[in-house]
This record gives structure tokens, C-alpha cells and sequence, in this order.
């Protein structure tokens, strides 16, 4: 069996009205999605998402005529091509559901096998009044999530402890409370410090107070040293790594004793092949491997396969903020949204690779030519 075909696509949603995502100024007024299919000459096309492909274009080659189960090597080349060029990751996941449909097997069994459902937590991405946020944390609970991230960047950090002090008052101990920093990267347009070491452990000793399971991005991505002496200084759990362009930048996070939540995303870094072991490091230091996964339908199923093979620690990110950020916005790609059952778990099919199918019809809607600038 050889590949014979890549196929990227582009893809726009206008939303309206706009999403306000709490980790930007600029509201977003499209979701864009890239389509990435390989085909081979037995028929079989496996799909994957994320990044724009920027730089792909001239390397297809590399990997038609080629044996799609050659993973590893597939891999390599993809990490070569990142390195000159933008985040070509999506190919490496379409290259695993590929691999699924070829041996008839679902990726998360592919990958370890080691359960087929995903506790997850409940990912907000707007930034709600304290009354509103206490509210949205009781549809959060009845939803039968067991746990909530909370964004901050409120503008002054008492504002966000405030909104914070409303749902731990609200809900009690029914959520385990998260909470996103947002410190570690800016987009382009936003260009306000992150805070301070100093900052960060007094904002700290105050989600102490509050119980929160773990405190995330709370420092700029390169201030490992700052990140350490924080996870030295206070006994709430440090998360980071969500955006990685290198393998090896989580592996400094993992043995320089700067976190205890490692959080890549596949489409943003090292792919499924990559961060498997990525996921087999951080269980060799007694880290918690939890990919984090704001994205379309499947990014998130894509990271969610890759957790259900090889961990049961924490939660999975399952972006839910509805009217905000639904799960028909998220997902339109997707014939069936990618959904939690009663219990707040996602629970995996057998059904070969992510085991999710294209919405051929709403995907010609919404195609365009190329990649325009977005507010992602």
C-alpha cells in the first residue's frame, strides 16, 4: 500500500456574534480550520487538522509512493520540514487515523490501549463577571463535569480571585477548580508583560487558599527558572507547555523540576508520534500528562486518543463555554460534535482511527481560497 495524494484545504466560519477568548484583545470574528487528508491506492484517506500547513507546499514527495505505516519515519520528516517552515503537525495526525482505518484498529488502542474513556474538565475561554461565573460553574456541574478551568486576565489579578472566590462560594468541593493564567505567550497585537515571579506567588497563595488543582502558564514560556522556584514555593500543582514549538522545550519543563502538569498540544508540537513519548517521559519523572486541546473537533479528538493510550492521571481539556464557544462552532468540520456522556467522560468508540468523519457538505460552505489573517 502507498500514498498517492495529500490534500490540504482552508476553511473560515464566520461567527457572529464574535467569540471574546480571554487570551486576546481582538474578538474572533472567523475560525479557521485546515484540512489535511491522505490518500492511498487501497482507498483508505485519513484525515487530520490544526496549523495552517504554511511551508508543506513542494515537500508532498517526501511522502507519496511511500508506505503510510512507516510512522516514525513519516514523523521525522515532518519534524525536519517544522523546523524550516510553520507547525506542519496536522499530517502526522492524519497519518495515525490513516494507520487506524488500514489495521481496523481506533488510535487510542494503536497507541497503548490503556482505556477507552476520558475524564475530563469543562475548559471556559471567556472572561464572565464574578455573579456570571458562579452561575456558569452550576450548568458546569449539572453538565456532570467533575472539574472547571477558569481563565484570568481580568486586567487586575483581584478581579480574577474575585470571580474565583464566587464559584468555589457556589459550587464548593462538587468542582475541582483550575485556572489558566494565560502568562506564557501573546498574540501579535497584545504586548503587556507577563507577570513577575514575585506576582505569581502572591496570586498563587491566594488559588492555595482557594483549593485550586493547578495553576497554568502563570509566567512567561521562557522563565523556566522563575517557574521552578514558583512549584518550589507553593504546593498547588504548576502546569505549562501548551503551545511548544520543540520536544525538548517540555523536556527542560520535566527535568528542570518546573512543573507537575505537562500539557503539548499534537497539532502544535511533535504530533502523536512525538508526544507519545513526550507522555512516556513525563510518567518516568512522576509528572501528569494532560494535553491541552483548544482547538477544532479533531484536535481534541486526535489529543484525546493520545491520552485514553497512555495515561489516567488529572483531566483532558474538553473546551465547553456555551453561548460563547459552543460545541457546533467548535466542531464544524465534523458531522457529530465531539461530546462528553453524563458523567462528564469522553468515552472513545472501536471505530478504526479517531473514528470521526468529515462534513464534506459544510466544508465546501465554508472554503476558501487561502490563509487570510485571523484573530485565532
Amino acid at each position: 500500500m502507498k500514498i498517492t495524494r495529500i490534500e490540504i484545504t482552508h476553511h473560515q466560519l464566520p461567527l457572529e456574534p464574535p467569540f471574546h477568548p480571554s487570551w486576546s484583545s481582538n474578538p474572533r470574528g472567523i475560525f479557521d480550520a485546515t484540512i489535511v487528508r491522505v490518500h492511498t491506492d487501497a482507498g483508505h484517506v485519513g484525515i487530520g487538522s490544526g496549523d495552517y500547513m504554511l511551508g508543506f507546499a513542494g515537500h508532498e514527495d517526501l511522502f507519496v509512493g511511500q508506505d503510510p505505516m512507516q510512522l516514525e519515519r513519516h514523523n521525522r520528516v515532518i519534524d525536519h520540514i517544522t523546523f524550516h517552515y510553520g507547525r506542519c503537525w496536522p499530517l502526522d495526525l492524519a497519518l495515525w487515523d490513516l494507520a487506524g482505518k488500514i489495521t481496523g484498529q481506533p488510535c487510542w488502542k494503536l497507541l497503548g490501549g490503556l482505556s477507552n474513556r476520558v475524564r475530563c474538565y469543562a475548559s471556559s475561554g471567556t472572561l464572565r463577571s464574578a455573579p456570571e461565573l458562579a452561575d456558569f460553574s452550576e450548568r458546569v456541574v449539572a453538565r456532570g463535569f467533575r472539574a472547571m478551568k477558569i481563565r484570568f486576565r481580568r486586567g487586575d489579578w483581584r478581579d480574577d480571585i474575585r470571580a474565583l472566590e464566587a464559584v468555589r462560594a457556589r459550587v464548593g468541593d462538587r468542582l475541582e477548580l483550575m485556572v489558566d493564567c494565560n502568562q506564557g505567550w501573546r498574540f501579535p497585537w497584545d504586548t503587556q508583560s507577563a507577570w513577575t515571579h514575585k506576582d505569581a506567588l502572591c496570586i498563587g497563595r491566594e488559588l492555595e487558599r482557594l483549593r485550586v488543582y493547578w495553576m497554568e502558564e502563570p509566567l512567561h514560556r521562557a522563565d523556566r527558572e522563575g517557574m521552578r522556584r514558583l512549584r518550589d514555593a507553593l504546593d498547588l500543582r504548576i502546569a505549562a507547555g501548551e503551545l511548544a514549538r520543540e520536544p525538548a522545550e517540555l523536556r527542560d519543563l520535566m527535568i528542570g523540576g518546573c512543573v507537575d502538569v505537562i500539557q503539548p498540544d499534537v497539532v502544535s508540537v511533535g504530533g502523536i508520534s512525538g508526544l507519545q513519548k513526550v507522555a512516556h517521559m513525563a510518567q518516568a519523572h512522576g509528572i501528569v500528562f494532560t494535553p491541552h486541546s483548544w482547538g477544532n473537533g479533531i484536535g481534541v479528538i486526535a489529543n484525546a486518543h493520545l491520552y485514553a493510550g497512555v495515561s489516567d492521571q488529572g483531566y483532558f481539556e474538553f473546551p465547553w463555554d456555551p453561548p460563547e464557544w459552543t460545541l457546533e462552532r467548535r466542531d464544524y468540520p465534523l458531522v457529530l460534535p465531539i461530546d462528553v456522556d453524563a458523567s462528564g467522560d469522553l468515552v472513545l468508540s472501536d471505530a478504526p482511527g479517531f473514528g470521526v468523519a468529515l462534513d464534506d457538505e459544510r466544508l465546501a460552505r465554508t472554503r476558501v481560497a487561502s490563509v487570510t489573517k485571523s484573530n485565532n
